[in-house]
This record gives C-alpha cells, sequence and structure tokens, in this order.
C-alpha cells in the first residue's frame, strides 16, 4: 500500500462529497454579494482573534463578544451569508472527524 497515493484518494473523495460540494458552491453564492462576503470576513477574523486570544490562556473582553454575536446576527439574517456558514460547519466536521479517524489510527490525543 502506498500511503501517498491512498492520499490522494481521500483528498478526492473528500473534492467529492456532498459536504464540500455544498461548501463550494455556498461559497461562489455568497461571493456574488460583497456585502455579505464583508461581513461574513470581518465575523470570522473576529472569532479566530477571540479563538487566538483563548489559546493564549486569556479570555476575549466583553465588547469583542458583543461584536462577534452582532455581526452574527446580521450575517445570518442573509441567506446566502447563512448557508454558506451552514454548509462551511458540515464541511468542518467532516475534516474534524476525518482527522480524528487519522489521530485514532496513530495514537495522536488531543
Amino acid at each position: 500500500m502506498n500511503v501517498y497515493e491512498e492520499a490522494h484518494n481521500l483528498a478526492r473523495a473528500i473534492k467529492e462529497s456532498n459536504e464540500f460540494k455544498d461548501f463550494e458552491q455556498k461559497q461562489l453564492a455568497a461571493q456574488d454579494d460583497p456585502d455579505t462576503l464583508s461581513m461574513i470576513r470581518e465575523m470570522q477574523s473576529i472569532q479566530l482573534q477571540a479563538q487566538s486570544l483563548q489559546i493564549a490562556g486569556q479570555q476575549p473582553d466583553a465588547e469583542m463578544m458583543q461584536r462577534i454575536q452582532s455581526l452574527y446576527t446580521m450575517v445570518m439574517t442573509k441567506p446566502k451569508a447563512a448557508e454558506y456558514l451552514q454548509a462551511e460547519a458540515r464541511f468542518s466536521i467532516m475534516i474534524k472527524d476525518v482527522f480524528e479517524i487519522l489521530s485514532d489510527v496513530i495514537n495522536i490525543k488531543f
């Protein structure tokens, strides 16, 4: 068995999955609306900042959390944005599950 060949097979399977295809389609649809795309990117940027703080052992302040919540509420009122975020979440769960399967096989624990 060639590990690299199998990795390429896994990559193809992921690319052919319904989760990836739906995510890709919703991403393209969201990109058609610059305002929606801007809001999504801003929300994701602030979420990443909050996660970085948490990884560093700090808590995001109330203002940052309020901004994330406010942006999330606004984004979810836009159908293309909501569909994109839902598709992104489903795709992320699939990738997380694949990573956990691989981690279990090689005994990497997080």
